[in-house]
C-alpha cells in the first residue's frame, strides 16, 4: 500500500485526502488563536473559549467519517 493513500478500517483506501487535512487545520487554527491572544487581538478568556470549539469540531469531523468519496460503504 503506498503510505500517501489513507486506507479505513474496512480496507478501502480514500482518495479524497480530507481525513489528512482535519488535524493539521485544527492545530494552525488553535494557534493562530493563540497567537491573536498573545498579540492582543483577543482576550485569554475568549481563547480559552475558541480552541476548545475548534477541538470538538475537528475531532466529530474525523469521526464521522468521509462523506464526499466512496471509501466507505453507505
Amino acid at each position: 500500500m503506498n503510505p500517501n493513500q489513507n486506507q479505513n478500517e474496512t480496507g478501502k483506501v480514500c482518495k479524497c485526502g480530507s481525513h489528512r487535512k482535519i488535524m493539521p487545520l485544527a492545530i494552525a487554527l488553535v494557534a493562530l488563536d493563540v497567537l491573536l491572544a498573545n498579540l492582543g487581538a483577543w482576550s485569554w478568556y475568549t481563547a480559552n473559549i475558541i480552541w476548545p470549539i475548534i477541538v470538538i469540531i475537528a475531532a466529530c469531523a474525523k469521526m464521522s467519517g468521509c462523506k464526499s468519496c466512496k471509501c466507505q460503504d453507505k
